[in-house]
């Protein structure tokens, strides 16, 4: 393990990024992060870890980010704290540092995407985005047309209103729907606010991504579906900044007060 091991400041020179010694001094001036924690200078990294600098990530010339689109069973966390049992990153025991991208119940199971790449995850994330995401869904009792209908054109839940969707009954007990939110437990909620509860809940499609593997497996992204998927999400916006509303500036008018012995001073009546 310790031959794979490089100085902070070695890696980062290699990088491109800046020269060894311009490294040192980012080091020290604290700007530089390895898996979250200011290292100090002289402190050597694997290939695993993550290294950011000005919290942006960086990697090494032609190493190229990792997508995966993983089954997830029913029954894993989706967290990278290791200290919580049946944590995804465990689960996979993947040979590089990886993360989720969003989350997925316990108790649910189906398509969610593992990578590396912390830039495209917020584009992904935001709702405003129109991501869609489709689920496939069976409940305790039998589905009406009132139930589809009010599931498309929104449930009040968590102080809000629910985003029109498509919903689709599949069989007596299951439906499909299309979201392009991503309230906590939203699906559950919703369903539970019209008197049913979720028995069964799997997430088949994200973006243009649909799950294709066994439960519990993984594959990476082809080339073809990570250019489409860039092209579907590009109008994004990465930035916080970017979700907040516009707000116009306050013109504020000057208020000018006017003696009585002013001659501009006129009484009612006076025209």
């Amino acid at each position: 393990m310790e031959e794979n091991l490089k100085r902070l400041n070695k890696f980062i020179g290699e990088t491109g990024f800046c020269s060894r010694r311009e490294a040192d001094k980012i080091i020290e001036e604290g700007r530089v992060t390895i898996n979250g924690i200011v290292p100090e200078l002289g402190t050597k990294v694997s290939p695993n870890d993550e290294v950011r600098i000005d919290g942006k990530l960086i990697r090494e010339k032609n190493e190229k980010p990792v997508y995966l689109a993983f089954n997830k069973p029913v029954g894993i966390e989706c967290t990278t704290n290791l200290e919580v049992r049946n944590n995804i990153v465990d689960y996979l025991n993947y040979p590089k540092r990886i993360f989720p991208i969003g989350r997925l119940d316990k108790a649910s199971e189906g398509l969610i995407f593992m990578t590396n790449d912390g830039d495209i995850v917020n584009k992904i994330l935001r709702a405003r985005n129109n991501h869609e995401k489709e689920y496939t869904v069976t409940v305790n009792k039998l589905i009406t047309d009132r139930f589809i209908e009010k599931m498309g054109n929104g449930v009040p839940i968590l102080d809000t209103i629910t985003k029109k969707c498509k919903v689709d009954k599949v069989s007596s007990t299951t439906f499909k729907i299309i979201l392009t939110q991503g309230l906590n437990r939203q699906i559950r909620r919703m369903t539970e606010y019209l008197g049913y509860e979720v028995t069964a809940l799997k997430r088949i499609r994200i973006i243009n991504i649909s799950l294709d593997i066994p439960v519990g497996r993984y594959r990476d992204l082809t080339e073809a579906e990570i250019i489409e998927m860039n092209q579907l999400i590009e109008p994004s916006i990465k930035t916080e900044e970017g979700s907040l509303p516009k707000i116009e500036p306050v013109v504020k008018r000057r208020t000018e007060f006017i003696k009585r012995d002013d001659p501009r001073f006129k009484k009612r009546g006076d025209y």
